[in-house]
């Protein structure tokens, strides 16, 4: 009987979701600058086409990461948040962002080495 890869390694649900492509940028951003307009948001990842940003906060939100707050107003005013769940993630994030700190280069050297 072949193993389910969740069960195999049960990180894997929570990598797909929090580490797809573009979530951990989002989050990343609406953690280090609060709630922001979609139009904020997508300026300050820079990269992400207006499309993809919108879908990824869709499942975001979906998924309780971010949460979605409508202003009924003229003009009409969305505004996005990270949510008490996305918040949570917050000390893996620093983590990660300490184990780049401090091994990103042996990494590179690693690749260098590797490719001679």
């Amino acid at each position: 009987m072949e193993p389910v890869p969740e069960l195999a390694c049960p990180i894997a649900p929570v990598v797909d979701l929090v580490f797809s492509r573009w979530t951990t940028p989002i989050l990343w951003t609406l953690h280090e600058y609060g709630r922001q307009r979609f139009v904020e948001l997508e300026r300050r990842i820079g990269t992400i086409t207006p499309k993809v940003l919108t879908q990824r906060l869709r499942q975001m939100e979906r998924d309780g990461l971010v949460t979605r707050t409508y202003h009924p107003e003229v003009p009409p005013r969305v505004e996005y948040e990270i949510s008490e769940l996305g918040r949570s993630l917050a000390p893996i994030f620093h983590q990660l962002a300490e184990w780049s700190k401090h091994n990103l280069a042996d990494v590179e050297k690693a690749r260098q080495r590797y490719d001679r």
